[in-house]
């Protein structure tokens, strides 16, 4: 592999519940000494950037705020260039990050990991702007997260029913978007194919990482169930966690 950029996962990758993974701390270190650009890359939507960054710092990584792409920001980005006014279904500590964009009637629904926001009413209120016209955003299509040791339902299930619902495609702002994926290998300067994402999630991750051309390592932490790896044969490796996954680059670069 040539190798010149990685891209890392956080949940499940890195930390589970705010405690890093056995290793993980260092072998980031491993890829900061060996003079790999790395990026950070979340589609978690329950909090501000800020604090994700803040959350990391306080586990002991060692990681700027230009080398952290999140949903969130992207999704931030998107509504300010295209001048929308969304109705946010969203998490309530993120609401200070769209807080300027609500700036008329609502002409578009944006939709994160909105917890117990998720309610009838809520979701018939996005129903009805999508039927008149309103297009969907959505900051990722994650099925569920684990949180502890339970699995959780994530946003793409509501994205789907509203999908359904109303005839109106979501526009994926986070991963497994194309876009989204190449904003952080453009910040690193190098090709996809010169990258390589690590991350729990086959689907958002590893397969949303492959079709946009990236190579892709599956971990077996966090939200990775058995038998995930099949649904990538021999198109990525799958290894037991961000030690291996690392040890893994090193040997190959």
């Amino acid at each position: 592999m040539n190798i010149k950029g990685i891209l890392l996962d956080l949940s499940g990758v890195l930390y589970v519940d705010n405690k890093p993974i056995g290793g993980a701390i260092e072998a980031v270190g491993k890829l900061n000494e060996a003079g790999f650009p790395v990026r950070y890359i979340t589609n978690t939507t329950r909090s501000p950037r800020a604090k994700t960054l803040q959350r990391l710092h306080d586990m002991g990584f060692e990681i700027r705020e230009d080398e952290l792409y999140t949903a969130p920001l992207a999704a931030r980005q998107f509504v300010l260039d295209h001048d929308l006014s969304p109705y946010l279904l969203i998490h309530p500590d993120l609401e200070p990050e769209f807080r300027d964009t609500q700036t008329g009637e609502f002409n578009a629904v944006l939709v994160g990991d909105a917890g117990d926001r998720f309610n009838y009413d809520n979701m018939n209120e996005a129903f009805r702007l999508l039927l008149d016209g309103a297009p969907l955003l959505a900051m990722g299509v994650n099925r569920y997260f684990k949180s502890g040791d339970t699995f959780n339902l994530d946003a793409g299930p509501f994205v789907n029913a509203l999908e359904y619902a109303s005839g109106t495609g979501a526009k994926v702002l986070g991963k497994p978007s194309r876009d989204f994926y190449m904003q952080a290998v453009e910040s690193i300067g190098c090709k996809p194919d010169e990258c390589i994402m690590v991350g729990d999630d086959v689907e958002s991750d590893v397969i949303g990482a492959l079709n946009a051309g990236i190579n892709g390592i599956l971990v077996k932490t966090g939200k990775y169930r058995a038998a995930a790896e099949d649904l990538i044969t021999d198109k990525a490796d799958c290894v037991g966690d961000i030690n291996a996954a690392v040890e893994l680059i090193l040997e190959n670069t």
